[in-house]
């Protein structure tokens, strides 16, 4: 691989420099673990070396073990691939070699990074430099003995917290726990480390070896405290992920039976680790974030991102204003306009709302929000869109507003002006009917609340121009959104994919499931909230402004009630007024109202699918089963009609929009573990039984049947013909 090296360079002090180099932040590839054996090998036989420093170079010490390889485990189940680093090189060739390591940290060390540092006998690093064990965020715990060294250097208390929560720390405060040893600048660090290394090597500094010490470490008592506590906390937040309990037992082996049993334990439950679903689903969630980046036909044709330097937002609504807000938090100049005095100022206000929650959370200073907030403009009229790189139009969800709008902005705005609708259902196409500038017409639909929600659907039609779309790409990136790119049909890809999600846990209320069970099963399964309570917090226009748009564009299978519409009859519009399937009280938890129970059974007896009147008796499992499949069978038609170009991007958008569990892997990588043939059996078993909205799609259909994974696209029979990117 070139430019993945490790080298030694001797001076005259005795001291051996040896550097990791495998840009961009040196992560340890095989080739890099087998360099160190070598080079460090090399070093303990040469006479003219008395000590080492340890470095990565670029300013980076390193950023961990290199994630692909556990990707090509996944692949190929061969755990062979993953070298000895804990024990062959962490401990018998570093930490209990004849001659002391120092590491000189910059930039980052992180997981296997910070675990390397951890093993040498002393750590200087540059104030900023960010460290940490982040491996339970990819399913697996720290497996080159950072659950052992890092709670005798901190402490229990802190290493369980920075394991647990994967949190970074800088190096000024690791220095406070004693992670650190000496803070240096840039220019001083690797003369200083090299004065430790000699220092260490001539006894004028202990010999410390971290594995070995026990000063940090509480009583025995305590410290079954602090697991104790600590596993109850995993329970509650983490229920569904083996990584941190696994983490715990390796922590506790090591303060019950000794640092070096710890790092066996690891390096057992390691293993063990790496080939669960959970790591699996993580690393795929992982590595299909990154795909992102990567649209056929539009990056890949060398285009450039013209600079946005100004956008206006029409709009100041829910969505309008936090849209302004993520502009604005990056640096970027916002015109919102909108139609009346009052609703520009309510507006405004709810823009200085989201910047003051934000100072209230401590992630941005009261002077930073001033300054922030100086670059919005409210405005009434179109006289400041003579010179707008991008508008996004945040207007509700009504058809000839939205062209009436479009017309006046091909008339107002620069030539070069991207015109960007954030609608969240409605074909592009008939948005941008009455416009001759369809080559920039492109959706940029957010998720709510927008300066929060990382997904940015990126719509692009069939003449939506590449550089339009790489240049909304790129604002995505500007503004900390992860930017995905999908076709234009009713829904796009998330909500159209999704409806079936809020539909057939109603169908499941109209054949007598208990709602609030409902929210309890979803929730379990690893949802943030479950789709009754979603509802609720969502409020009820956007439900009732897109249900006949559902219909209308998929007649034959959607699941048709009046629940939403006698909800908002009875006086009921969720967490808007305190008053949905739940009750609101400020300050504190949403709780079911059982009062709503009248409004579900006049739901129930309008919609009459009760056989003689009786509930259907369902298991938890078969909850899942009948909201999920059908959002899986969804899912099928929009890969099988091009509205991805790969089923990684419903795997993120369903991650990243709709809250679908990441240690999962997303809805179409779940859907492969529990397999299209069994999917495509319960489907076919309820369509007979409760109708055409559980009928499976060809595209399921022929992957059932073929033994086909259905996140592959490229064997469909109709992709290529039926393609929209």
């Amino acid at each position: 691989m070139s430019g993945v090296r490790v080298t030694m360079e001797v001076g005259s002090d005795g001291v051996a420099l040896i550097t990791i180099t495998n840009p961009p932040v040196n992560a340890l590839h095989p080739n890099i673990i087998a360099g160190l054996k070598e080079t460090y090998t090399e070093a303990m036989k040469r006479p003219d070396v008395k000590a080492i420093v340890l470095t990565g170079s670029g300013g980076k010490f390193s950023g961990g073990f290199d994630i692909n390889i556990f990707k090509q485990i996944h692949e190929t189940g061969n755990l062979s691939l993953l070298p000895d680093v804990s024990v062959e090189l962490v401990v018998n060739i570093m930490e209990d070699a004849k001659k002391p390591s120092v590491a000189a940290i910059q930039g980052l060390a992180l997981g296997g990074g910070l675990e390397m540092a951890m093993g040498c006998h002393a750590r200087i690093s540059t104030p900023e430099a960010q460290l940490g064990l982040p491996e339970l965020t990819l399913g697996v715990i720290p497996g080159f003995g950072g659950t052992q060294r890092l709670p005798r250097l901190v402490g229990l208390a802190k290493a369980t917290e920075m394991m647990l929560l994967s949190k970074l720390i800088r190096a000024k405060e690791g220095k406070q726990y004693g992670l650190i040893d000496e803070l240096a600048s840039p220019s001083d660090i690797i003369k200083i480390s090299r004065q430790w290394a000699l220092d260490i090597a001539e006894g004028r500094k202990p010999w410390l070896s971290s594995l070995r010490r026990t000063d940090k470490l509480c009583s025995l008592a305590e410290a079954r405290e602090i697991l104790k506590a600590a596993r109850q906390q995993v329970k509650r937040q983490f229920p569904n992920m083996p990584q941190h309990q696994s983490c715990l037992n390796s922590i506790e082996e090591g303060v019950v039976a000794g640092g070096y049993a710890g790092v066996l334990k690891e390096a057992k439950l390691f293993k063990e680790l790496v080939l669960a679903d959970t790591c699996k689903g993580l690393v795929h969630v992982f590595f299909a974030q990154r795909a992102t980046s990567k649209v056929p036909n539009v990056t890949d044709l060398g285009l450039k991102p013209r600079q946005i330097k100004k956008i206006a937002v029409i709009g100041g609504g829910l969505m309008g204003s936090g849209i302004a807000t993520a502009c604005l938090l990056n640096n970027i100049s916002v015109v919102l306009k909108e139609v009346e005095p009052k609703f520009l100022e309510r507006g405004v206000k709810m823009i200085s709302g989201n910047l003051e929650g934000l100072v209230k959370k401590g992630s941005l200073t009261q002077d930073r929000a001033k300054k922030t907030l100086s670059l919005l403009k409210g405005v009434l009229d179109y006289a400041d869109f003579k010179d707008v790189d991008l508008v996004i139009e945040a207007v509700i969800e009504k058809i000839p507003l939205k062209q009436s709008i479009f017309a006046d902005l091909e008339r107002v705005c620069p030539p070069h002006c991207i015109l960007a609708s954030n609608t969240s259902t409605i074909d592009l196409n008939i948005v941008g009917e009455k416009t001759r500038s369809q080559d920039r017409i492109i959706g940029a639909h957010f998720f709510s609340p927008a300066h929060i929600m990382p997904l940015l659907e990126i719509v692009r039609t069939e003449k939506t121009s590449p550089q339009v779309i790489v240049d909304l790409m790129t604002v995505g990136k500007i503004i900390k959104k992860v930017p995905v790119v999908v076709g234009n049909c009713t829904g796009f890809a998330v909500n159209r994919t999704f409806f079936p999600y809020t539909q057939s846990s109603h169908l499941l209320v109209h054949l007598g499931v208990d709602v609030f069970r409902i929210d309890r099963v979803i929730t379990s399964f690893g949802m943030p909230m479950g789709p009754f309570l979603l509802q609720d917090v969502a409020g009820y226009g956007v439900a009732l402004a897109v249900k006949g748009i559902y219909a209308e564009a998929f007649k034959g299978r959607t699941f048709e009630s009046d629940l939403v519409e006698l909800m908002v009859k009875d006086g009921r519009q969720g967490k808007a007024n305190g008053k949905g399937y739940y009750f609101f009280d400020k300050g504190s938890k949403p709780r079911p109202d059982p009062s709503v129970q009248a409004v579900i059974e006049e739901s129930k007896k309008r919609a009459n699918l009760l056989r003689g009147g009786k509930a259907i008796t369902v298991s938890d499992q078969e909850i899942v089963e009948m909201i999920f499949f059908p959002t899986i069978n969804e899912a099928c038609r929009v890969m099988d009609e091009g509205v991805v170009s790969k089923a990684s991007d419903l795997d993120i958008s369903s991650v990243l929009g709709m809250g679908f569990p990441k240690y999962r892997g997303g809805l179409v990588f779940w859907a492969d573990t529990v397999g299209a043939n069994y999917i495509y059996s319960k489907l076919s078993k309820w369509a007979e039984i409760y109708g055409g909205f559980f009928t499976p799609c060809s595209y399921l259909e022929e992957r059932a049947k073929k033994g086909i994974p259905l996140s592959s696209m490229a064997s469909s029979s109709s992709h290529v013909s039926k393609a929209r990117l």
